[in-house]
């Protein structure tokens, strides 16, 4: 017997917005003593708090400016954007490696501008 379960919403989050969750239930583990933090979710943590350098909230920000870009169609490609920061037209140019299509020089040159106000 086989039970699937069925999948209600999906969101995209940035790294520290997902630091922020994962704080919450964190906190939450710590007030009650019965509850002990499992090893995956410990290691998410771990995780998470190496990796976010924004607050949620201006990562947030950043994804709604990458989005009001002509270049940027995709929730996924900004988060990707506002996860790893990227410093120059390289690396920014990996992140659309595996999209269909390239931005040009100025494009890229947009998304880096809104990136140093972030980063």
């Amino acid at each position: 017997m086989t039970i699937f379960k069925e999948t209600v919403d999906e969101e995209f989050l940035t790294v520290s917005e997902a630091r922020d969750l994962l704080a919450d239930v964190e906190a939450e583990r710590a007030a009650d003593e019965e509850r002990e933090l499992r090893y995956e979710l410990a290691r998410a943590v771990e995780h998470v708090n190496r990796f976010a350098v924004l607050e949620g909230e201006e990562s947030r920000e950043l994804v709604a400016e990458l989005l009001e870009l002509d270049g940027i169609d995709e929730t996924e490609t900004a988060v990707k954007i506002a996860d790893l920061l990227p410093r120059n037209r390289d690396e920014l140019r990996a992140v659309f490696a595996q999209e269909r299509y390239a931005l040009s020089g100025d494009e890229l040159d947009d998304v880096l501008d809104v990136v140093v106000k972030y980063a």
